[in-house]
């Protein structure tokens, strides 16, 4: 490396520890890697990574690492499973400061609790809990909110999560930090509340919480969540897809940005918490469930709250290597689950040093298989009945219109059959759907000697698509050993996972993927966002241009280029 590199990167580090603190600026590759690692995938070098503790010392981060030429990738809590918030190779053009910002956690309730501003670091879980008291609940309240989601990282990438009446996180009110054309940072409040004029004001007063209700704005349009998603998603009949990340008509400033803007705040709506009641459902002929989400979404008079699939290759590997998960958040609670996932990536990257590779997670499954099932037996019975299983919840408002269809439609069937869940079972049902989520993962480090890697998809199939269980050619079939199908049944978004046997091409494997959802006219990613995975269409990628016209922040994104100034593409 150059003197004069080197003499520029001791002046920026000076620069920054003098903000955050010598503590809050790593360097080393140990104490980076949690940071610079995705979660299932994507990992580069940094420079360093940050850790302001306010906003105005996030503020003062940006200002530095842009007047130094940097890069800049903005990072909450690092769950993304399309690694759209670490680096992707070693291939930039420039030096890349990661920006952590879960120490900077605020959620601050406004407007009687109806809304929320939320602060970088804010977790869904937390967020869950600051509501209960009033009893309400955010966007997302399963899934992605049991290990420590951020609510900007939502927003960021529109996650759609499982709630089928509230659809894609989404807001038009947001404070956030653009690079302009000619290189200049800017800040725009559009949060609709008071604060000030410089940033120093603005980013002080929302940081104490310091405005009243005569400094929000509520009557200028602006919308803190997608309120046409309930309607939009009731057209079984319509021929496109309820919901995808590259939509157009749910990309605006934060709402799907994916880490081209630095987010300091958004303001979200919260929505009132119902008693409900979960059903679950079995069969073995798709068009089961076909006829049970037609009829429940265009006849129930209210929407159903959440209906999850899971096919029986996907129960089976979540309910053996997502074990661990389940049984941490059962016992322990979500609070816990983000620091256990800390240390578990502290303790592989100690291994790693030494080419020991998945310690922990061959560690984790050994104890995992000396226990008996979790499951409650009305699940497991089913399990062997059934190859396809929906967990349907409803709000008790609609509970015996719900049974009655139920027992109407599967009176007299051989096909598939229901029960009516008591709350363990339901709570239980709904926990280990979110366990298959991370359970291809545990395999793959469990079975690396036949175990390629994982493709995963998230998809989107048109809303009035009913062939929807997927049929792949038999030449790709021999070369997966599991494939796990599970996913938001009611608004068509499927997650597949497919894990491919030691010597195939999953690079290869995923575009032919492509091609075949091509041809069936679905949309991907459906929630997960492109991240380094997916090509951004042209639409999305326009949009983050738009966003950034420097290329500064989070370069590479959905394919796109990652020079400064978006130079030519490879």
């Amino acid at each position: 490396m150059p003197v004069a590199d080197d003499r520029r990167h001791a002046a920026l580090l000076a620069q920054l520890q003098d903000v955050v603190g010598n503590a809050h600026v790593l360097t080393g590759e140990q104490s980076t890697r949690r940071f610079r690692k995705g979660h299932r995938t994507g990992e580069g070098r940094v420079l360093a990574v940050v850790r302001p503790g306010t906003l105005l010392e996030q503020w003062q981060v940006m200002q530095a690492a842009v007047a130094a030429g940097c890069i800049v990738i903005m990072q909450a809590a690092n769950t993304g499973l399309t690694g759209g918030s670490t680096p992707d190779g070693d291939d930039y053009d420039r030096d890349i400061v990661l920006v952590s910002t879960l120490r900077i956690s605020g959620v601050q309730l406004i407007n009687d609790g109806q809304q929320v501003v939320c602060l970088p670091g804010a977790t869904l879980d937390r967020l869950e809990q600051a509501l209960a008291p009033l009893g309400r609940e955010p966007h997302s309240v399963i899934g992605s909110s049991c290990i420590g989601a951020s609510v900007l990282g939502g927003i960021c990438n529109n996650s759609g999560g499982a709630l089928v009446r509230r659809g894609p996180a989404y807001t038009e009110l947001a404070l956030y930090a653009q690079v302009r054309d000619d290189g200049s940072l800017a800040l725009v409040n559009h949060l609709g509340i008071d604060l000030g004029d410089s940033p120093e004001d603005i980013l002080t007063r929302l940081q104490n919480a310091d405005y009243g209700p005569q400094h929000i704005h509520n009557d200028d349009g602006a919308k803190a969540s997608d309120a046409r998603y309930g309607e939009y998603v009731r057209e079984v009949d319509a021929d496109t897809p309820a919901r995808f990340n590259a939509d157009p008509s749910r990309l605006f400033e934060a709402s799907g940005s994916a880490g081209k803007l630095c987010l300091f705040a958004v303001r979200l709506d919260t929505f009132p918490k119902e008693p409900s009641t979960v059903f679950y459902i079995g069969s073995n002929a798709p068009d089961d469930l076909t006829a049970v989400r037609r009829h429940l979404l265009a006849h129930l008079p209210r929407l159903p709250i959440a209906g999850e699939y899971i096919h029986r290759t996907a129960f089976d590997i979540g309910e053996k290597y997502g074990k661990d998960s389940f049984l941490l958040i059962d016992k322990l609670g979500t609070a816990r689950v983000p620091a256990a996932f800390a240390m578990k990536s502290r303790v592989d990257g100690f291994f790693e040093r030494f080419g020991l590779r998945g310690v922990t997670d061959r560690l984790l499954q050994t104890l995992m298989n000396l226990l008996p099932s979790h499951l409650p037996p009305r699940m497991r019975e089913y399990r062997e009945r059934f190859e396809h299983h929906l967990l349907l919840r409803v709000s008790d408002d609609t509970l015996e219109q719900t049974r009655a269809f139920l027992a109407e439609y599967f009176g007299g069937r051989e096909s598939g059959g229901y029960f009516e869940c008591d709350a363990e079972e339901g709570r239980k049902a709904f926990l280990h759907r979110f366990a298959i989520a991370g359970a291809a993962i545990r395999y793959r480090e469990v079975h690396r000697q036949q175990v390629e890697d994982i493709v995963a998809l998230d998809i989107a199939l048109r809303r009035n698509d009913r062939e929807w269980v997927e049929r792949l050619p038999p030449e790709m079939e021999k070369e997966m050993i599991h494939k796990l199908y599970y996913g938001h049944f009611f608004c068509h978004v499927f997650h597949q996972d497919y894990i491919v046997r030691k010597g195939v091409d999953p690079l290869d494997m995923e575009h032919r993927m492509w091609a075949l959802l091509d041809q069936r006219r679905a949309e991907y990613p459906a929630e997960h966002n492109v991240g380094h995975l997916y090509v951004a269409k042209p639409a999305l990628a326009g949009f983050y241009r738009e966003l950034d016209p420097t290329n500064t922040f989070n370069p590479g994104i959905g394919h796109t280029s990652k020079k400064r100034g978006w130079g030519e593409c490879c």
